[in-house]
C-alpha cells in the first residue's frame, strides 16, 4: 500500500486540475524536482559553474542517482549508467556491440519508434539483417544467426509483458545479447534484471519515475562492461582524465555515462525518486498496476473493446474516432492519448491515480 495516497497526490499538482493518465508518454511533476532544480539553479546563479565545488556538487548528485535507481532495477549501481533517454540507452547499447553482415536482430511488431528508428540506422551503417515477429512469439522465433534479441519489457501499445526470462534463455542459448526497451517498466512495476535474464535495460527518466525530460538510465551487466568501448566516451567516461588518447575508461557502467550532467537536472530526477520512495515503492508499484487492472475490468463492463494486455500500467481500447474521444476527455479534465495506426485510446495509471478518476473515466468511454 501506499503510505499516504493523499500525501502522494498532493506532490503533483496537475492532479489538483486533472486526471493524469499518461505518464506513460511523460509523467507528472513533482513540486519538489521544481523546488531542487531552482536551488541549483540560484546557485549556479549566485557562485557560477566553473568552480570545483560545482562539479563535485553535479558528481555527488550523479552518484546518488545511480544509487537510487539500482534497487529498481535489482542491480549494483556500479551495472547503471545515466543516459538522456530510453532511445539514448539503445543507442549505447547498438553502439558498443560488434554487429555486421550475417547476424540478425530480432525484434516485435509491437515496438516503439525510439526502438526501431536506432535499429534500422545501425542496420543502414552495419549490415546486420533485422527481423521483427509477434510480441507473444519472440522466444520460439530466435534462430541460430541470431545476435541481438531487442524488443520491450511492457508493450507500449498493448501493456502485454515479454515472457522475459524464456527469451532471455533462448537468446542465450543462441549465443545471443539480449536488450530490453525498459520505457514502460522502470518505476511502473517490481522486477528484478536478474530474473529478467537481460544483458541491457534501457529506461526513461521522465516517464514513470517522474523526473526531467533528457533523464534515463542503462543497466550494463557487470560482466559485460569491460569488454564494451562507448561509442560517445567523454570527459565522465574516463577513469585517467590526464591520459584521454589512451582511453582507461571507468570500471563499470559509469564509462557509458553521456557527458556531464547539468545539475539542476539530476536535482529534479532525485527529488522526483526521493517523492516515490517516501510514498513507498512496494506500494507504487502494487498499486499502479492494480489499479489498471481495475480501469480494464470497468470498461470491458461497460462494454469497451480492451486490447489484451498483461499486468502493467496501461489500459488501451478501440475507438472509432481516437483523436476525437482524447479530446472529448480532455475537455472533461482526463489526459489520455491516442495510439498511431490503431484506432487506439490509452490510458496510463499510475499509483497517484485514484478510484473515482478511474470510474469517471470509465463512464465517459463509448462501449464498443
Amino acid at each position: 500500500m501506499v503510505s499516504d495516497l493523499d500525501g502522494l497526490r498532493d506532490e503533483f499538482p496537475v492532479l489538483a486540475a486533472k486526471a493524469y493518465l499518461n505518464a506513460g508518454t511523460q509523467g507528472p511533476v513533482p513540486r519538489r524536482s521544481v523546488e531542487a532544480a531552482a536551488r541549483e539553479l540560484e546557485a549556479e546563479l549566485s557562485t557560477g559553474r566553473g568552480t570545483a565545488a560545482h562539479f563535485e556538487a553535479i558528481f555527488a548528485l550523479v552518484e546518488r542517482l545511480r544509487t537510487a535507481v539500482a534497487p529498481l532495477l535489482g542491480c549494483e549501481a556500479g551495472e547503471v549508467a545515466l543516459t538522456r533517454s530510453t532511445t539514448d540507452g539503445i543507442n549505447v547499447v547498438l553502439g558498443a556491440l560488434e554487429l555486421g553482415p550475417g547476424d540478425e536482430v530480432l525484434t516485435s511488431d509491437e515496438e516503439h519508434p525510439g526502438l526501431l528508428a536506432p535499429l534500422a540506422a545501425a542496420r543502414a551503417r552495419r549490415g546486420f539483417a533485422l527481423r521483427a515477429v509477434p510480441f507473444v512469439r519472440l522466444a520460439e522465433e530466435v534462430r541460430g544467426d541470431t545476435a541481438l534479441v531487442a524488443c520491450s519489457h511492457v508493450s507500449w501499445v498493448s501493456g502485454q509483458i515479454v515472457e522475459s526470462a524464456a527469451l532471455a534463455a533462448a537468446a542465450h542459448a543462441a549465443g545471443a545479447r539480449f536488450l530490453l526497451d525498459g520505457a514502460q517498466g522502470l518505476g511502473a512495476l517490481a522486477f528484478d534484471v536478474q530474473a529478467l535474464g537481460c544483458d541491457f535495460y534501457a529506461a526513461a527518466g521522465q516517464k514513470w519515475l517522474c523526473g526531467p525530460d533528457g533523464s534515463g538510465y542503462l543497466y550494463v551487466r557487470e560482466d559485460l562492461c569491460a569488454d564494451l568501448i562507448p561509442s560517445w566516451p567523454s570527459f565522465v567516461s574516463l577513469a585517467e582524465t590526464d591520459r584521454p588518447s589512451e582511453l582507461a575508461l571507468k570500471p563499470g557502467a559509469a564509462r557509458f555515462d553521456l557527458g556531464v550532467t547539468a545539475r539542476s537536472q539530476a536535482a529534479a530526477a532525485l527529488a522526483a525518486l526521493e517523492t516515490l520512495a517516501e510514498a513507498g515503492w512496494d506500494g507504487v508499484l502494487e498499486r499502479g498496476p492494480a489499479l489498471a487492472a481495475e480501469l480494464a475490468a470497468h470498461l470491458c463492463e461497460r462494454g469497451a473493446r480492451v486490447v489484451p494486455r498483461g499486468p502493467s500500467t496501461l489500459v488501451a481500447w478501440e475507438s472509432g474516432d481516437p483523436a476525437d474521444e482524447v479530446e472529448r476527455l480532455a475537455d472533461d479534465g482526463f489526459v489520455v492519448r491516442e495510439l498511431p495506426g490503431g484506432r487506439l485510446v490509452r490510458a496510463s495509471v499510475g499509483a497517484w491515480s485514484s478510484e473515482d478518476e478511474l470510474l469517471r473515466l470509465t463512464a465517459l468511454v463509448a462501449p464498443g
